[in-house]
């Protein structure tokens, strides 16, 4: 990863995009447009750390009158089989019910920027404003914020009036297990361009809705006007849900030395999304998987079979 050159002034923009190569630009749109840098990051082959993905969430209609996110939440929570994955919990969530049933943006504030720990310390209270209740609501469900049973990954589906395409919204450039998922999604997308909006800044924080999350996603698509559904707009936004839980779930199938694969079974996904299968006509125990020695080998893994074996009894021979 090549890291930013020095910035002579902090809080300066680092814009950039997601070409169609392997590299990734990553983009900062949080200050005035000064001093224009470019932040280049490489995939590279260095392992990481990750325990598997367990709990995600759906978010739809943090802002009432964006009606993507609405409808398919609306839709996924009367018809979920689309965005199931085996050892995944998936949850769709309407998030301000309020906003839209009135397909308005939000009732009294703004519900994307309540959930910062002030708000959500705060005494519950009919006298707070609606969506910073909702957010104390919203915190207890998938939350709490910061801590270890907090939601794994939250999806947070928005629209925006503006031109941006797919766009998907990072908060931490240090997050690898996103890094990784975001360029999976691109490659996935291609010839369809996705871009990539970091967020971060040393002193300005977001308390976003989906920052409860151990792994935030902000994902917006446009243009789509407000209260407005373009059926475009919602098919790229259901391939980046399809994609991304393609790759959570391809995530988990990893480390699996020892346990049965049958024929049929996926073993490996290209870096252009497609699956390949195990051939043959029977079940095989794979070993050695993802073993670095073997690389040059050009070996993903060993197959073995199961073999029982039988011994005679033994005794010591005395003389």
């Amino acid at each position: 990863m090549k890291e930013a050159e020095p910035c002579d002034d902090p809080n300066s923009l680092v814009p950039g995009f997601l070409p169609n190569s392997p590299d990734l630009l990553l983009v900062s749109l949080l200050s005035p447009v000064r001093n224009q840098r470019k932040l280049h990051v490489k995939m590279t082959s260095n392992d990481f750390t990750e325990e598997p993905i367990k709990k995600i969430a759906i978010f739809g209609g943090t802002h009432g009158n964006e009606l993507t996110g609405v409808f398919l939440v609306k839709h996924w929570l009367e018809n979920g089989a689309e965005i199931q994955r085996t050892g995944l919990e998936v949850k769709p969530f309407i998030t301000n019910p309020r906003a839209v049933e009135k397909c308005t943006r939000y009732i009294d504030c703004d519900l994307n920027r309540a959930f910062d720990f002030e708000n959500l310390g705060k005494k519950v209270s009919e006298d707070l404003p609606y969506e910073m209740r909702r957010a104390q609501e919203i915190n207890h469900l998938f939350g709490p914020k910061n801590s270890e049973d907090s939601y794994d990954i939250i999806f947070d589906l928005h629209n925006t009036t503006s031109n941006m395409g797919c766009t998907l919204i990072l908060e931490d450039s240090r997050n690898d297990f996103l890094i990784q998922m975001f360029h999976y999604i691109k490659t996935s997308l291609a010839p369809l361009p996705c871009y990539v909006y970091l967020i971060e800044h040393p002193s300005l924080k977001y308390a976003t809705t989906r920052s409860i999350a151990k792994h935030p996603v902000g994902i917006e698509v446009g243009p789509q006007p407000q209260g407005v559904l373009r059926a475009d707009i919602l098919d790229q936004m259901r391939k980046i849900i399809k994609h991304a839980l393609d790759f959570i779930h391809n995530f988990n199938e990893e480390d699996q030395d020892w346990k049965p694969l049958h024929p049929g079974d996926p073993v490996f996904v290209t870096i252009d999304g497609k699956i390949i299968p195990l051939g043959g006509n029977c079940t095989v125990y794979p070993v050695f998987v993802n073993e670095a020695a073997y690389y040059e080998k050009k070996e993903a893994f060993a197959k073995t079979t199961k073999l029982t074996l039988n011994a005679k009894s033994i005794c010591y021979a005395f003389h």
